[in-house]
């Protein structure tokens, strides 16, 4: 699905990456971990193409990301669902307009757009909250939120980067049920995060990343 051929990355002449090897199956669910700066979203970053290799290349299939037009980013990005620490829901916008707007902005039908959320929104066990704003919700519940907007549009993949460096214990653990069940679909799914207790509970394929080099 995606590989990294001696990929290296820096910023100025500050090395963050070096000459990583490593590829992801369709299906696979990998837990990257490291402390907070070893790399971790940079390689996310990196597969998003929101930052380019400074050395080496990634293949998407056999395409090289880096050669990929910008329509085909485009379609790439979109079979890519993302989730963050810090939850970037829309204030303002409800629990279903925040899931609906990625359909929304890629021209889905109208009732497309219901019928997709709708399932999202039940799959994440959410649909009572799709009234509410971001501002009244708890941390677990804005988490939730983020992962059903990231499976709406039903991705190949899923990145989340440290999504539940915000949560106890209870809430963490409630997302890595989620995310699970979300791989036990099929959908790749690449974690990052410095919890251990997190990743022994998951029990899946763990990269631990250290000094910008990848520890199998």
């Amino acid at each position: 699905m995606i590989t990294f051929e001696n990929v290296s990355k820096k910023f100025g002449q500050r090395p963050i990456l070096g000459e990583l090897n490593f590829t992801v199956n369709q299906g696979e669910f990998i837990s990257v971990v490291g402390p907070s700066g070893s790399g971790k979203s940079t390689i996310l970053h990196l597969i998003l193409r929101l930052e380019q290799p400074s050395e080496g290349r990634i293949l998407v299939g056999a395409k090289d990301l880096g050669g990929f037009s910008h329509h085909d980013l485009q379609n790439y990005r979109r079979s890519i669902g993302t989730v963050f620490q810090d939850y970037k829901l829309l204030p303002g916008k409800s629990v279903f307009e925040n899931v609906a707007f990625p359909l929304e902005i890629c021209n889905y039908a109208p009732a497309e757009v219901s019928r997709l959320t709708k399932e999202a929104l039940e799959k994440l066990e959410l649909t009572h909250l799709q009234d509410q704003l971001p501002e009244q919700l708890s941390g677990g519940e804005a988490q939730r939120v983020a992962l059903a907007r990231a499976v709406v549009h039903k991705p190949r993949l899923i990145l989340a980067d440290e999504p539940t460096g915000h949560l106890d214990e209870d809430n963490a653990r409630r997302v890595a049920q989620h995310l699970l069940r979300l791989n036990m679909e099929g959908i790749a799914i690449i974690l990052t995060t410095h919890n251990q207790t997190l990743v022994e509970l998951l029990n899946q394929r763990v990269f631990h990343l250290h000094n910008g080099n990848l520890l199998f």
